[in-house]
Order: structure tokens, then C-alpha cells, then sequence
């Protein structure tokens, strides 16, 4: 069984982000589990707080997902032409301590998708994220891109996906980047 984990960055509970995700979690092929990872409640990193109490649980919960997954899908919001910083919080406390980051990142396949209400999807946020991915010595995959633009119109009010060429982009998101995942599995 290929174990994958699915993270949106975004809070808000109508996320085109949270929406994207979880129609791809409901798109995983035959022998692939995804779980929604999340960053709710996820405190800002202060390395005080950190040398006082260690990693918060809901990080520790994250962190232990990845680390125990075969790869990683992120739905990244794009904020200011760059990176949502509650995402990158997230990500910032899963490297604490210091010593995990080869446990929980190193090679790990990460894949990056993301939808915006903008005629861009989220192409400079993806951009953003590849500096990040690369210091964390991750796998990223660049088998193929997701950037879902003007989202309102692509999701219902329920958050389903009812634009039919959105649908099947990211099933061929999802399906490529289980074969890759399996690809280095073997």
C-alpha cells in the first residue's frame, strides 16, 4: 500500500486550497491510502516556547505523518506572490528539532498543486516553495504542474469540483505522482 499525505495551507473553511485536496484525496487509485494532514492549530514558531515545551502536539501529529508517508502533496495558496505563512509555519515547526529534518524530509517525494481565485493559479507560490523544498532535501516531483485558476468558478458552494478538464487535470496530477511514489519505492 502506497501512503501518501495531503496538506492544504489554507485555514479558511471555504478553501478552494482545503477543496482541491480533498477531491484528490477521494481520487487516490487502487492501493494508495491519502490523508488530510493538517496545519489547524499549529501555534507560530517561537523558539522559546519550543525550549520550554518542545514541538506542540498538532505539529508533532504532522510531522509524524510525513515522516511515516511515502510522499507529500501540498495545496498551497498563493499570498502576496508568494507562500501562505501558515503553511510555512507548519513546515517550519515539522524541522524542529533540527536533528529530524533527514528523518521526516530527506527524499521524500513532494509533490505541489494549488488553486487561487486569479487568472495565475498559484504559479509564483509554487515557485516560491521549490527553495524551501530543496533545503529540506526533499524529492520534489516535477512530472507535472496543477495551478487551478479562477477556482470560484471551477467549485460548488459545497466545494466539489464541476469543471470537467479541472477534474480530470488532477486525477492525472494525483495518478503521475502515485507512479512516481512507487517508482522510487521499488
Amino acid at each position: 500500500m502506497t501512503k501518501l499525505v495531503a496538506i492544504s495551507g489554507s485555514l479558511r473553511k471555504g478553501s478552494f486550497n482545503t477543496a482541491l485536496m480533498r477531491a484528490a484525496i477521494a481520487m487516490a487509485p487502487d492501493g494508495v491510502e491519502i490523508i488530510e494532514g493538517s496545519i489547524r492549530g499549529i501555534p507560530l514558531y517561537d523558539g522559546d516556547e519550543e525550549a520550554a515545551n518542545g514541538v506542540p502536539e498538532a505539529a508533532a501529529k504532522l510531522k509524524d505523518l510525513v515522516a511515516a508517508a511515502d510522499g507529500v502533496m501540498l495545496f498551497t495558496p498563493e499570498y502576496n506572490n508568494s507562500i501562505p505563512g501558515v503553511l510555512k509555519n507548519a513546515i517550519d515547526w515539522m524541522t524542529r528539532p533540527a536533528a529530524d529534518i533527514s528523518r521526516v524530509f530527506s527524499d521524500k517525494p513532494f509533490a505541489i498543486a494549488g488553486a487561487s481565485p486569479g487568472n495565475f493559479g498559484t504559479v509564483l507560490s509554487q515557485e516560491a516553495w521549490l527553495p524551501v523544498m530543496r533545503t529540506l532535501r526533499t524529492r520534489p516531483w516535477f512530472g507535472m504542474k496543477l495551478m487551478v485558476s479562477k477556482a470560484g468558478s471551477v467549485f460548488d458552494s459545497d466545494g466539489r469540483i464541476v469543471d470537467e478538464a479541472t477534474d480530470k487535470r488532477l486525477r492525472d496530477f494525483v495518478e503521475s505522482f502515485v507512479a512516481f511514489v512507487r517508482e522510487r519505492q521499488s
